[in-house]
């Protein structure tokens, strides 16, 4: 069976994550133990033991998830040795974990740029005052149009039905109001530090330019799509460029699926990492295609092709 194994996004954190991988797999433990060694503090303590507001804040949580899902990914692999990706993706920072997966990166040299992504990406909130809202229901056209209206972008296309809208905190409830409006009742707004993958991240992206220009990045060996293109990238200067401009850019993530299983007709979706968003995305996007989520010991015990 073909599989294709994607990488959790922010949000999915939770305390406890990654700590029965810690103590049942060694290859998970390795993991854990090169954070805490290269972050200078305990990071595999705020994973395991919370507290969750500061593993929420965008500087932790960020690197958090990148080892958990990566600690995930190890314990896999320990256990399956035989199960290739066929492609990989992740959501906003799990297309890091992606891209760790895909052979572009060690997984120390991945950790240290999204450590520095997390603090552009925090400096950039604190700039500003943005929110999100997520959209559930709408015509993805109309959504559009409001948000130009209003001044705000697009920041996620999840799933049929799930279109994730941010910027500006008073902007974004003209916008909200005005879809309300519409006839769209299930508006939520979220509770974020910031209008992630909208214009107020520009200046993060710009930062994050700089860093990628001499960052040690090789072109995957695993094919990675990416969320600003929902499509691979055909050589180093085009996936850098991708990664920085899918901080205020819009996540294409139900066409990285799409994408992935009529490119290569895969039949399953492996979901590393904390929580099981994607998981649940899938189902709305192809119900057809199987799934499983690798993030305790248990689902890793349990998993089959």
């Amino acid at each position: 069976m073909k599989a294709f194994f994607v990488f959790s996004g922010q949000g999915a954190q939770a305390p406890g994550m990654g700590k029965d991988l810690y103590e049942s797999s060694a290859a998970a433990k390795a993991i854990f133990d090169e954070a805490d060694e290269i972050l200078g503090y305990k990071l595999s303590e705020l994973c395991f033991n919370g507290p969750a507001e500061k593993l929420t804040e965008t500087n932790y949580c960020q690197v958090a998830i990148y080892t958990m899902s990566c600690a995930a990914l190890e314990a896999f692999k320990e256990k399956h040795p035989d199960i290739k990706a066929v492609a990989c993706a992740g959501l906003s920072l799990g297309e890091y974990g992606a891209l760790y997966a895909g052979g572009a990166f060690s997984f120390a040299d991945g950790l240290k740029l999204l450590a520095k992504r997390a603090e552009l990406m925090d400096i950039a909130c604190k700039n500003t005052n943005g929110g999100m809202a997520s959209v559930l229901g709408g015509d993805a056209e109309v959504i559009k149009e409001v948000c130009a209206a209003c001044d705000i972008d697009v920041a996620n296309f999840n799933s049929p039905g799930q279109i994730v809208i941010s910027g500006d905190k008073a902007k974004l409830e003209n916008a909200v109001n005005m879809l309300k409006e519409k006839g769209m009742k299930k508006v939520i707004v979220l509770n974020v530090a910031g209008a992630f993958h909208s214009r107020l991240m520009s200046e993060a992206g710009e930062g994050l330019t700089e860093v990628l220009a001499d960052a040690a990045i090789q072109m995957p060996t695993t094919p990675v799509y990416h969320n600003f293109t929902a499509a691979t990238s055909p050589d180093i200067a085009t996936l850098k460029a991708n990664l920085a401009k899918q901080v205020a850019g819009s996540v294409q993530w139900e066409g990285c699926v799409r994408n992935i299983v009529n490119d290569f007709g895969a039949e399953m979706m492996i979901e590393f990492g904390p929580g099981n968003v994607l998981t649940g995305l899938l189902r709305r996007t192809l119900p057809e295609v199987k799934y499983a989520n690798i993030n305790s010991k248990d689902n890793l015990e349990n998993f089959s092709l």
